[in-house]
């Protein structure tokens, strides 16, 4: 009986080895950026619980508090960079909880505003004290200027990927 070998055929002729993650820095930056998204995400989710909101919803009534006039629901969308029908169900929402209220658009009976009620402002009261000491713990002992040299650089990057998808074949 013939033994059989222990070493392994080469590929076949045009096949392709399995791609490997590279290892560079700039790669690895990309990789951590989207862990440390989604851990700032499920923190945010832990920290809102107690008042029974999503990010996403503190978010809305967060932008409402800085417009007190209202927003239209596709200036909601846009601002929080969102699909019209994820806003749609999110104002919904906040809405049956009577944290937010459609008003009519004078004029143009097809448009509403979203404006904040005065339980969503008590609401607000509540949470923006801790939410901002919180936000300011989240940066740990970096320093100011190291945290702003950190902002531009996200801000490149963003300018970058916007080329970057321009440059997409559609």
């Amino acid at each position: 009986m013939r033994r059989k070998s222990s070493t392994r055929r080469p590929p076949a002729q045009g096949a392709q080895k399995p791609a490997q993650p590279p290892s560079s820095p700039r790669y690895l930056a990309l990789v951590q950026m989207l862990r440390t998204a989604e851990n700032l995400w499920n923190t945010s989710r832990a920290f809102f619980e107690r008042w029974d909101l999503s990010p996403s919803q503190f978010n809305v009534l967060n932008l409402l508090r800085t417009n007190p006039d209202g927003l239209s629901q596709i200036e909601i969308s846009r601002l929080l960079i969102m699909h019209r029908s994820n806003a749609t169900g999110l104002i919904d929402r906040l809405e049956e909880r009577g944290l937010l209220q459609r008003r009519n658009t004078p004029g143009d009976r097809r448009a509403y505003q979203v404006v904040l009620t005065s339980a969503s402002r008590q609401l607000l009261e509540q949470i923006l004290p801790e939410y901002y000491q919180v936000a300011e713990l989240v940066w740990g002992d970096l320093p100011a200027a190291r945290i702003a040299e950190f902002l531009d650089d996200l801000s490149r990057l963003d300018t970058s990927l916007a080329e970057l998808k321009s440059n997409f074949p559609k």
